[in-house]
């Protein structure tokens, strides 16, 4: 009877594998939609946006690019008493990492990417070409538009390292401070760090290149700066590009002239086709027990060129947004900035270079502005 009911069971798994397969071929997606933040269900089992829900995944990804961390999301998130889409209070950096990395937001779908290793304990693990995968375009609507995808994408690559020193120390993403990993050492390019002082007494707070005690493989006689001097050095800096904006916003349309004269946007087009191609034959040796392997491989390649692709288009993109985030602040501030503001600087200011007697800003516009110091 245990024999009996054993086969019975393999046999209800491998035809329910086998339909499973069938829907991924015709490009029909099965997404478990219970805990799916943004997303529900319509009667025919279409995913549907949930706009309350699409707003909160709009967040995540603009807070993101900002400059917050994954961490700092968390605890906005906690704080509004926002819920998961488990319906949790809590949230965890691992879940927001999830949200940011699921291409279900733009309206794709990578199918399988795990699969049942056994039919009766019904354990799944991740596919890593062992089964074929299917992944299906605008499958359904997005919430996040592609290009700000792929810019979080690079924004993601970027932060698990922000800077190597000479001796190969890596230093990853900070946001402690508004100034943490943006400001530099124009003698060594090491970054400085922020350090609090008590000198007689007297507290205060500066920011020293990292080679004044740390072995980074450079000897550096950089010297040290006050953060109250760097923050209104960097206001200096900006309100000088909006007292002489006629002539900054010439070198902005300069700018925005020589990105659209690079290369086009490429296209992804015969990628597409040749992937649909080998997912097609993949099907096929799948089905009939043959070896598939090489195929995966080619399918693996050309889908991290397809990535590729698209990262060199958002980067392009994220060049035309930067200066027309500048173009816009220039056409529209009409006064000084009176005082720091911490998300001001973090949107415009790529870093501070600093030197013994100036201080260098470069916007992320490509606006270059020197202050003495």
């Amino acid at each position: 009877m245990a024999s009996l009911a054993q086969q019975e069971s393999q046999s209800l798994s491998q035809n329910v594998k086998l339909g499973i397969q069938y829907r991924y071929q015709q490009g029909k997606i099965h997404i478990n939609h219970n805990r799916f933040l943004g997303y529900t269900k319509d009667k025919d089992g279409n995913l549907v946006i949930v706009p309350e829900e699409a707003e909160i995944v709009k967040r995540i990804y603009r807070e993101y690019l900002e400059g917050s961390s994954m961490l700092q999301i968390a605890r906005g998130l906690e704080a509004d008493g926002i819920l998961t889409g488990a319906g949790n209070p809590r949230w965890h950096t691992s879940t927001i990492n999830k949200i940011l990395r699921n291409e279900k937001y733009i309206g794709d779908a990578l199918l399988q990417k795990t699969y049942t290793v056994d039919f009766l304990s019904k354990k799944r693990v991740p596919n890593n070409g062992i089964v074929p995968q299917y992944y299906v375009e605008n499958s359904h609507e997005p919430i996040i538009p592609r290009e700000i995808y792929m810019q979080v994408q690079e924004e993601l690559v970027r932060r698990r390292c922000v800077h190597i020193s000479k001796n190969g120390k890596k230093r990853n993403y900070s946001n402690n401070h508004p100034l943490s990993q943006m400001v530099f050492c124009g003698k060594c390019h090491e970054v400085f760090r922020r350090v609090h002082w008590n000198n007689r007494v007297k507290k205060s707070i500066v920011w020293r290149c990292v080679s004044r005690f740390e072995n980074t493989g450079s000897f550096c006689t950089a010297s040290t700066i006050l953060e109250d001097t760097l923050k209104e050095k960097i206001v200096e800096a900006i309100n000088m590009a909006v007292s002489g904006k006629n002539s900054f916003l010439a070198i902005l349309k300069k700018n925005i002239e020589t990105v659209l004269s690079e290369d086009l946007d490429e296209s992804t087009a015969d990628i597409d086709k040749r992937l649909e191609e080998l997912q097609t034959e993949l099907i096929q040796k799948a089905n009939s027990k043959e070896a598939y392997d090489n195929i995966v491989n080619e399918i693996y390649r050309l889908r991290d060129l397809r990535q590729e692709t698209l990262s060199r288009n958002a980067l392009r993109q994220d060049k035309r947004d930067r200066i027309a985030e500048m173009t816009d602040f220039l056409n529209t501030q009409t006064g000084d900035i009176t005082e720091f503001d911490d998300k001001l600087v973090r949107k415009l200011v790529e870093k501070a270079i600093v030197y013994d007697d100036k201080l260098v800003v470069e916007f992320k516009s490509g606006l270059e502005i020197e202050i003495n110091l």
